[in-house]
């Protein structure tokens, strides 16, 4: 079997460095890939969001190497970053008869959209903190101002104002105080920072971050080893939130008692809920979870865990130490 890897980062280098050891593989193929993945595979210069050229890249590759007419060899495409999949990249795939991993773009909207996410977990009772969301950003500064007002100096906790859309992990601000907050909400809405999405603004929670990754079929879900990373840029964590910038794995407070009370009010929920409203997700799931400390769950919780994201794919750098644990044949 061939396989061709969409993506040039350092997850798509840990995948391909994981997919290189099975013997199931002939040819590894990467787009665009880079100079360290260059190394162990053929790398073509396609971007990771050009769907018809990633198409018309499978198609070629498919053909035969044994040179008779007529014979195509199998290529299994494993689509590694967000915007290719929210672009909906497997379902062009799949329409031109190419097996692929993950998920179609019904699915992949879970990260595509902060506020499909949130109405998605308030539609299913998965615990996550409450939120509103706004493509006005006078509405948005107004339902901040109300929800501060009259509460007590030691009573303010921070906010969070997530773009709705894709922000390669920088989307994400923490505002210490409401001078923040609406610079965040002024920077996304009319400054368009990120592009033309709208903002969610979420409650506080404090914390540990953890994320679990799992492979799903739509049906059955195999979570992996759970694993912690360090977002916030600056000594103290006093910076902006980055896609991560180290990870550490095991998690010693994910606990099995924590663990198997994810699988029953978070994991399956997501997975029977998307099989449910008619986008099964099938590829690999991203839960970034919260353990919380000092305070009650969200209303509705009935452990103290809650789903802060959804991620529609391998998240990085999670994938460069969760990969070489799991000890198995990943094709």
């Amino acid at each position: 079997m061939k396989i061709l890897v969409i993506g040039s980062g350092g997850r798509e280098h840990a995948i391909i460095t994981a997919l290189a050891k099975s013997p199931r593989i002939t040819k590894i193929y990467c787009a665009p890939g880079n100079g360290g993945i260059a190394a162990l595979a053929t790398c073509h210069d396609v971007k990771a969001t050009d769907i018809a050229g990633i198409v018309a890249l499978a198609r070629e590759l498919s053909v035969s190497t044994s040179g008779e007419a007529g014979i195509r060899d199998e290529v299994l495409v494993f689509v590694a970053p967000d915007d290719p999949l929210v672009l909906g990249m497997v379902d062009a795939l799949n329409e031109a008869g190419f097996k692929t991993f993950g998920p179609k773009k019904n699915a992949a909207i879970l990260e595509g959209s902060k506020q499909y996410s949130k109405d998605f977990m308030q539609r299913h009772n998965i615990p996550t903190a409450a939120y509103a969301a706004f493509t006005d950003a006078d509405k948005a500064i107004a339902y901040i101002k109300q929800k501060r007002q009259n509460l007590p100096a030691e009573a303010l906790r921070p906010t969070v104002v997530k773009y709705d859309g894709l922000a390669l992990g920088k989307g994400v601000i923490i505002a210490q105080n409401e001078e923040e907050a609406i610079e965040a909400i002024n920077s996304m809405l009319l400054d368009n920072r990120f592009g033309d999405s709208g903002v969610v603004i979420e409650e506080y929670l404090e914390g540990v971050e953890v994320t679990v990754l799992a492979f799903t079929d739509g049906k059955t879900i195999v979570p992996m080893p759970a694993s912690t990373d360090h977002k916030r840029a600056l000594d103290g964590d006093l910076g902006l939130n980055t896609g991560g910038m180290g990870v550490v794995t095991p998690v010693p407070y994910y606990t099995k008692e924590i663990a198997d009370e994810c699988m029953k009010t978070i994991f399956l929920p997501t997975i029977d809920g998307m099989r449910a409203e008619g986008a099964p997700f099938k590829g690999c799931i991203y839960f970034g979870l919260m353990i919380l400390s000092g305070r009650e769950p969200p209303e509705g919780a009935k452990q103290p865990v809650a789903v802060i994201e959804y991620n529609c794919r391998f998240g990085d750098p999670e994938t460069q130490v969760i990969l070489p644990l799991l000890g198995l044949d990943i094709v």
